[in-house]
C-alpha cells in the first residue's frame, strides 16, 4: 500500500508544472562603470524615439510619401519604435534602481513583445527588398505588381506571422517546470537562457527544435530572399543602357541595403562568435537591439533625396506657421 501511495505521489511531481513567481535577470554583472552605458542606452532610446515619430509624421502629413513602399517604411518606424519601448525603459528600469526580479507572466509578455518586434524589423527588410526588386526588375510592371492593396496584404500578412511563430515558443515555455535556478543570464527576457533553465527538470528538445526553426524562419530566409533579391538586381542593372539611369537605380537601394547591414550582420556576428565570454556577448546583443531603430531612421533621411525633401518642407512650413506671418512696416 505504500508502495502504490509513493508511486502515485512520484506520478502527481513529474506531472505538476512547477512555475515559479519571480525570475531574476542577471544582466550586466561584474562590468566596471556600467552607469555610463545605461546613460548612453537612454540616449539611443532617446534618438530612436524622435527619430522614427518624425518619420511617421513626415510620411503622413506629405501626400507625395503616401505610395506603397512609403507604407513598408513606416511599418518599420513603427516597429523600431514600439521594439525599443519595448525593451529600454524596462532594461534601465531593472538596472538603474535593482528591480531585477520580473513575474513569470511579465517575463513571457517581455519575451513576447520584444522577439515579436524584431522578427517584424526582419520581415520588413523583406519588403523593402521585395519592392526594389520589382521597381528594378520588372519596372512596366511595378504599379500592378505593388500598390497599396498588395502592400497591406504583405505588411498584414506579416505581422500575421510574427504573431503566430513567436506565440508557439512562448506557449512551449508554459509546459516547463522551474525546479533549479531561476537567473537569467541576459538583459532581458531572452528565450534561450529562459527555457535552459528548466532542463534540469523538464525536457527542453521541443523548445530547441523551435527556437532553431524560428532563427531560421526569422534570420536566414530573409537574408536568402534579400541576396537572391539582389542578385536580380545586379543582373538588372547591367541590361540598362544609360549612366545616369543606372546610377539612379542604384541609389535607391543604397539605403535599404545600408539597413540590411545594420540588422543582420551584428546578429550574424553573435551567432559565428558564440564562444565569447558571457558579458561580452550581452553587450553586444544588445546592441544589436537597440541601435538598429536609431539608425534607421538616419538612414533614410540622409539617404533618400526624396524623403529628405518632404522633411525639409514640413520642418519649414512648420517653423513659418509658429513664427506666423510678417507683418509689413
Amino acid at each position: 500500500m505504500s508502495s502504490l501511495t509513493s508511486d502515485l505521489n512520484l506520478t502527481e511531481n513529474i506531472t505538476t508544472i512547477i512555475r515559479p513567481s519571480y525570475f531574476y535577470i542577471s544582466g550586466f554583472t561584474g562590468i566596471p562603470n556600467m552607469k555610463y552605458y545605461y546613460v548612453f542606452l537612454c540616449f539611443v532610446y532617446i534618438i530612436s524615439l524622435v527619430g522614427n515619430i518624425f518619420i511617421m509624421i513626415v510620411i503622413c502629413m506629405d501626400s507625395s510619401l503616401q505610395s506603397p513602399k512609403y507604407i513598408a517604411v513606416f511599418n518599420l518606424a513603427f516597429t523600431d519604435l514600439c521594439e525599443s519601448t519595448a525593451l529600454v525603459p524596462k532594461l534601465l528600469d531593472m538596472f538603474l534602481f535593482s528591480r531585477q526580479f520580473i513575474s513569470y507572466d511579465e517575463c513571457l509578455s517581455n519575451l513576447f513583445f520584444v522577439f515579436l518586434f524584431l522578427t517584424m524589423q526582419s520581415f520588413n527588410l523583406i519588403i523593402l527588398s521585395y519592392d526594389r526588386l520589382v521597381a528594378i526588375c520588372f519596372p512596366l510592371r511595378y504599379h500592378t505588381l505593388v500598390n497599396h492593396r498588395s502592400m497591406f496584404q504583405l505588411t498584414g500578412a506579416a505581422w500575421a506571422l510574427a504573431v503566430l511563430i513567436i506565440l508557439i515558443p512562448v506557449g512551449f515555455i508554459t509546459r516547463l517546470s522551474f525546479c533549479g535556478s531561476l537567473v537569467i543570464n541576459s538583459y532581458f527576457c531572452d528565450h534561450y537562457p529562459l527555457y535552459s533553465l528548466a532542463a534540469p527538470c523538464s525536457d527542453v528538445l521541443p523548445n530547441d527544435v523551435m527556437s532553431y526553426l524560428n532563427l531560421f524562419i526569422v534570420l536566414y530566409i530573409p537574408i536568402i530572399f534579400i541576396i537572391a533579391s539582389y542578385i536580380c538586381i545586379i543582373h538588372a542593372l547591367f541590361t540598362i543602357t544609360l549612366p545616369k539611369d543606372r546610377h539612379r537605380a542604384i541609389k535607391t537601394c543604397t539605403s535599404h541595403l545600408i539597413l540590411v547591414a545594420v540588422f543582420y550582420l551584428p546578429v550574424n556576428i553573435i551567432y559565428i562568435f558564440s564562444f565569447l565570454p558571457t558579458n561580452i556577448r550581452i553587450i553586444n546583443y544588445s546592441l544589436t537591439s537597440v541601435l538598429p531603430p536609431m539608425l534607421n531612421p538616419i538612414i533614410y533621411v540622409l539617404k533618400t533625396e526624396e524623403f529628405k525633401v518632404s522633411a525639409k518642407k514640413l520642418v519649414r512650413n512648420g517653423a513659418q506657421r509658429a513664427v506666423g506671418p510678417v507683418k509689413s512696416t
